[in-house]
């Protein structure tokens, strides 16, 4: 393994089968400079047959640590060649993760449109001009909390561009309505809402997964937790929609918390799912 320090962090990485390295990007839309860390599968003979994951708070992956993960995937021949981008998040996070359409009861989520055209005008554009590759197998999003739900909403909102999306911990209750004010269950959530006022993509597939220790809260004292009501409401929202089992994958660990630990435990499950040989 090649490493080359950069500020207590690396800056380029080899591995037997994965480089992984530090890209910058100065973005436009979001008047920022933005840094993702890029894992490359290397001496792949067919770059048509590469596909690309995009995971929101990329600077959580090296914690898990995601490239030891993907390398031992790779190297075991478990999964196709999957190019990974790690987008870290900024300073106003909860600006720009969220739903492009509508921001939450909080106005959170006021910057999710320029999140978005960032990913669609400014890094996909540098990833295929970077790296050479003209196009990708697939493309696919993937996050954890409120980076889970960004990526599911710009992965539903543009099934032209991607095909799968991972959500971890997935902040599926944001919501149109505080609980003082007026809140309802059935139509204030915004992506549940959003999905069924959608259309159906038919190659589109969903990974959820949930921890039984997420959180603590049940608003509807149904003895389940919130993320994970939510979570399986959106899912009935999507069966509603067309898609059956063979499109969505749900895992919940009885022993998983908010925490990169649980995310990072999960992460293989979801790399199989999508990529499996």
């Amino acid at each position: 393994m090649l490493s080359l320090n950069f500020g207590g962090m690396y800056e380029k990485m080899v591995l037997n089968n994965i480089l992984v390295e530090q890209i910058t990007i100065e973005s436009t839309f979001l008047k920022r400079t933005v840094r993702a860390d890029v894992y490359l599968p290397i001496n792949v003979p067919n770059p048509e047959n590469l596909s690309l994951l995009l995971i929101n708070d990329g600077q959580d992956l090296p914690r898990m640590p995601f490239e030891e993960i993907l390398e031992t995937l790779i190297t075991e021949n478990i999964i196709e060649p999957l190019a990974c981008v790690g987008i870290y998040c900024g300073p106003e996070r909860k600006m720009e993760y969220g739903i492009a359409g509508q921001k939450d009861y909080k106005g959170r989520g006021a910057k999710a449109p320029q999140y978005t055209k960032f990913v669609l005008d400014e890094l996909l554009p540098f990833i295929h001009k970077k790296y050479a590759i003209e196009s990708f197998k697939e493309k696919s999003f993937a996050g954890f909390s409120l980076g889970g739900l960004s990526a599911l909403d710009i992965v539903w909102s543009h099934p032209r561009e991607f095909t799968k999306v991972g959500v971890f911990s997935g902040s599926l209750w944001w919501r149109s309505a505080g609980y003082k004010e007026g809140y309802n269950n059935s139509t204030d959530r915004i992506m549940h809402r959003q999905i069924r006022k959608g259309v159906y993509h038919p190659r589109l597939k969903f990974f959820f997964e949930c921890g039984a220790w997420d959180e603590t809260a049940d608003r509807n004292n149904n003895g389940v937790i919130d993320s994970i009501d939510d979570t399986l409401d959106l899912i009935k929202e999507l069966k509603q929609k067309g898609y059956s089992d063979a499109n969505i994958e749900y895992l919940e660990l009885a022993d998983g918390r908010h925490d990169v630990f649980t995310w990072g435990k999960a992460f293989p499950y979801f790399l199989q799912w999508g990529w499996r040989k």
